[in-house]
């Protein structure tokens, strides 16, 4: 547990198993490997559950955003010690509107196919992602918008 005086509580984060977490079946539709996700873990920070997804097979690195460094500092030391989270650092936003991360693994190299590749993303992902999307205006919305 952290405490931290920006807080009026202290700050705990819990770790889940990874089928709890929200954002685990966009994980689960996008990585080229699922079979990963097994050593991944859930961290809820207040009341949402997120993935952590570990390095293993074609993924390389991974990171979490947060908007408080006191959280980013606590994720970083639940997942400490977990296999599949080597190198872990928090990277600070030196920007008020901005997050911090906690990264692990290698650092990511530049490109969206070659970052997509070294999260582990699968070919189907990376050109969904890569496709370029129609912007919307208030003509060519959907009625029940």
């Amino acid at each position: 547990m952290l405490t931290t005086p920006a807080l009026t509580a202290p700050l705990t984060i819990t770790a889940l198993p990874p089928a709890q977490a929200y954002d685990y079946g966009y994980f689960l539709k996008r990585l080229a490997d699922p079979s990963i996700l097994e050593g991944a873990v859930a961290l809820r920070a207040f009341r949402a559950p997120l993935l952590a997804v570990p390095v293993g097979g074609p993924r390389h690195g991974g990171y979490m955003s947060f908007d408080l460094c006191t959280v980013a500092q606590a994720a970083k030391a639940v997942l400490d010690g977990r296999p599949g989270f080597p190198e872990l650092r928090v990277r600070w936003s030196p920007y008020r509107d901005t997050c911090h991360v906690v990264e692990w693994g290698g650092h990511p190299p530049d490109g969206d196919a070659e970052r997509g590749h070294f999260y582990g993303y699968s070919d189907e992902a990376i050109a969904k992602y890569l496709t370029p999307r129609t912007p919307m205006t208030p003509s060519s919305a959907p009625a029940d918008l």
